[in-house]
């Protein structure tokens, strides 16, 4: 119930600030209406009343009316140029405002339609952006993990080289004992063979 109502007065002050935008120039236009309209009803009661008046009144009676009729009208004339040209003057600044502010309107729309698209490339751009960021955050902890991985496997080689290397050396000192024992028994063999060739 109060929504209707709350836009049916909302509507009728928008009616009347429309209306009330030119409510100086219908105010003017409206008091020079009036003085003409009033100026030709003083025109036509003055001509009415004239006979009447040159009938009871002397020669000398009569052109005093007359002579403030021919004043009056021209006062009322020359009032009512100077409310037309008053009222021209308003509506002209009030086109001029019109103008100004139409065109103030134009370009704040303008702005604002441009800062819409604007806003609108900016936040694709920050969404893309973040898109991007993103990947190259998983990119970044998969190449980690590989490092790390990597360094795993590059430790346990090491180990095994390490434990391949020690076992080497003890392989080669093994068999350079061997060898020697195997070299200081053929010695004593051949010495052995040498004393016994001489005694026979």
């Amino acid at each position: 119930m109060a929504h209707w109502r709350d836009e049916y007065s909302a509507a009728l002050a928008v009616r009347d600030r429309k209306e009330k935008t030119n409510i100086a120039i219908l105010n003017a236009y409206t008091q020079l209406a009036d003085r003409a309209g009033r100026i030709a009803t003083g025109g036509d009661s003055a001509q009415s009343s004239t006979p009447t008046e040159s009938q009871s009144l002397p020669t000398e009676s009569k052109k005093q009316p007359s002579e403030k009729l021919g004043s009056s009208p021209q006062d009322a004339l020359a009032a009512a140029r100077v409310d037309l040209s008053e009222a021209q003057r308003s509506r002209s600044e009030l086109q001029g405002r019109l103008t100004r502010t139409t065109a103030e309107l134009e370009k704040v729309r303008k702005r604002n339609s441009q800062d819409s698209r604007r806003i609108g490339g900016l936040e694709k751009e920050v969404a893309q952006l973040q898109l991007r960021l993103k990947d190259r955050d998983e990119e970044l902890r998969g190449k980690a993990k590989l490092l790390d991985d990597f360094q795993d496997e590059l430790a346990s080689l090491n180990l095994q080289l390490n434990m391949a290397e020690e076992r080497s050396n003890r392989l080669q000192k093994e068999n350079q004992e061997l060898v020697d024992r195997w070299m200081a028994r053929m010695g004593k063999e051949a010495e052995a063979m040498n004393e016994a060739s001489r005694f026979s």
